[in-house]
């Protein structure tokens, strides 16, 4: 499923291609993928403009000119294309954006987990889905707000996008690991000095994936996700599930229900 940093990119795409086109109308190849109406988006989208783009940890939401916001949910295999020629339509262009200066943007989605649909705005879309501040945007303080007094493992609430929105299960793991934190700690019993750990590596780990444009291949070598088994790395099967640092056995447990690679020796219970 694409995570906050694939989502990222293509916000930062979409601003590069299709921010400030008018929508000239819409083409759905299958509308069990959108969440309002056929009818009521084609009229809200028509001759809209597309006037600023925004991310609250996965969801991806766009503003209307006509102050309502286009929300796009990417489900597993979700992605964006922006093109002219129909010849140059995406496989797999689920639904077709199409602008006045002849230009089009699909969205493109090889298993149609995707969703398209209308919000009264981006505040009420958060408030609907109580979505809790974004990844990246959230500070030290209220990081240990949210979680200090709570009885649950840490790696359960970082995953709980009511908390904090934006960190699924491999960012997780790796956060933690480079904070050099059990997964299964209990929140309230982490330290001001873990916390700190916490909140900087939040942010290394999003930003090296935002800038990496999520290519797991070329994220630094020091990355426990190279251990997991299922990027682009290059490493041979002997390297995997070894921790980066010790070359020790990874543990993988259940935490919350979710399968976490952990290093032992670097995340002491």
């Amino acid at each position: 499923m694409p995570e906050l940093p694939e989502v990222e990119t293509y916000r930062r795409y979409f601003e590069e291609t299709a921010l400030g086109q008018t929508v000239a109308h819409l083409e759905v190849e299958d509308q069990r993928q959108l969440t309002t109406d056929f009818d009521t988006l084609q009229q809200a989208l028509k001759g809209a403009q597309f006037t600023g783009a925004h991310r609250i940890g996965k969801h991806f939401l766009i503003n209307l000119s006509t102050s309502k916001t286009l929300v796009l949910h990417f489900g597993m295999t979700g992605d964006l294309a922006y093109y002219r020629d129909a010849e140059d339509t995406p496989r797999f262009a689920r639904i077709v954006f199409h602008f006045q200066n002849g230009f089009r943007l699909a969205f493109i989605d090889s298993r149609k987990f995707g969703r398209v649909g209308l919000a009264e705005s981006i505040e009420a879309y958060r408030q609907e889905k109580r979505l809790g501040p974004d990844a990246l945007d959230i500070s030290l303080l209220q990081l240990q707000a949210s979680l200090g007094k709570r009885k649950a493992p840490v790696k359960s609430l970082l995953l709980d996008q009511k908390i904090l929105a934006g960190i699924g299960n491999w960012i997780a793991d790796e956060v933690l690991f480079q904070a050099q934190i059990f997964p299964a700690k209990l929140a309230n019993q982490l330290s001001s000095a873990e916390f700190k750990r916490l909140h900087a590596a939040i942010l290394y780990v999003l930003k090296t994936a935002i800038e990496e444009e999520a290519n797991y291949g070329n994220f630094p070598k020091t990355f426990l996700i190279h251990a997991r088994g299922w990027d682009d790395s290059a490493l041979k099967p002997a390297e995997r599930q070894v921790c980066p640092q010790h070359r020790t056995p990874l543990n993988i447990i259940k935490v919350g229900g979710r399968t976490t690679y952990f290093c032992l020796v670097c995340q002491p219970q």
